[in-house]
């Protein structure tokens, strides 16, 4: 058992394509949890969580999708679905035995085609409200939010304004230390969020295209499976988990109450809680 108050380690990984990916590893387990976050999120968000994971004697890792935080942000900004799951995969390929992966939204899409299109890449899946059909008017609002603010805020308290009014049943607004994480100062002064704002319509409009594929990569997925959803989530509903389950007949459902899209940030303790119980009921390795 690892100790709650353990460090963790921070590296950076050079992809194929000379992509350079912020990396933090928490607990030094013999299995290993792999985090993907969602998109316009950084490995911050799983934070709790890893930590949590580490302290049952895993190690976790979390990283930062390029174009987001403290990864490369392409010069070209040319990014791609296919890019992301590459470098999950290549992620993935750092530990000594195939991870058990937890996706979240983005990540989660993104979990599905490398576990449905490379069986031995990981060894288990866990997705976070998202499923291979989403639905539209939630999708749609987290872009609305995301495109928002292009001149970004003048300060942290601006900012935390913001997201208060985007999550108004988190009551308490982000602490500074929190935000500061979050947000980048430009040039001008001005602070602006912590990813690459060329990369949002190419991947949404990448993500709409994959759908089929998708489905078809969702088919193939043969690891144990959990789909962990917000009861008040605006992006998964009853219909689209029930296609899913359909899809992967092996995968477990749990709902989170009162969680919204953005399980973790709103009920960690009980996110967490799920994802420690699913990866204490796999086999030993």
């Amino acid at each position: 058992m690892v100790s709650p108050n353990f460090q963790s380690t921070q590296s950076r990984l050079l992809t194929p394509d000379g992509t350079a990916l912020a990396t933090q590893t928490y607990g030094d387990g013999h299995a290993a949890v792999v985090f993907a976050h969602g998109f316009g999120q950084t490995r911050e968000a799983w934070s709790a969580c890893a930590t949590a994971t580490a302290a049952a004697g895993w190690t976790s890792m979390t990283f930062d999708t390029r174009g987001h935080g403290e990864s490369d942000w392409l010069p070209s900004g040319d990014y791609s679905v296919d890019q992301l799951t590459a470098d999950l995969g290549f992620v993935c390929a750092q530990t000594p035995l195939p991870p058990v992966v937890v996706g979240a939204s983005m990540g989660g899409l993104v979990g599905i085609s490398m576990a449905g299109d490379d069986p031995a890449s990981c060894r288990a899946l866990v997705l976070v409200d998202i499923t291979p059909r989403w639905e539209p008017a939630g999708v749609e609002r987290i872009l609305e939010f995301m495109r928002a603010f292009p001149e970004g805020f003048a300060d942290l308290n601006e900012a935390a304004n913001a997201i208060a009014a985007y999550l108004p049943h988190r009551g308490a607004k982000k602490s500074p230390d929190r935000l500061r994480k979050l947000l980048n100062e430009s040039a001008d002064g001005r602070l602006r969020w912590h990813w690459d704002p060329r990369m949002l319509e190419p991947i949404a409009e990448d993500g709409e295209r994959h759908q089929a594929d998708l489905f078809a990569a969702a088919r193939r997925i043969r690891v144990p499976t959990l789909l962990i959803s917000g009861a008040a989530s605006d992006v998964v509903s009853e219909s689209t988990i029930a296609e899913f389950l359909e899809l992967v007949p092996h995968a477990r459902h749990a709902i989170v109450p009162k969680a919204t899209h953005m399980v973790a940030g709103d009920e960690n303790t009980q996110f967490s809680r799920h994802v420690l119980d699913f990866l204490a009921s796999l086999p030993n390795v």
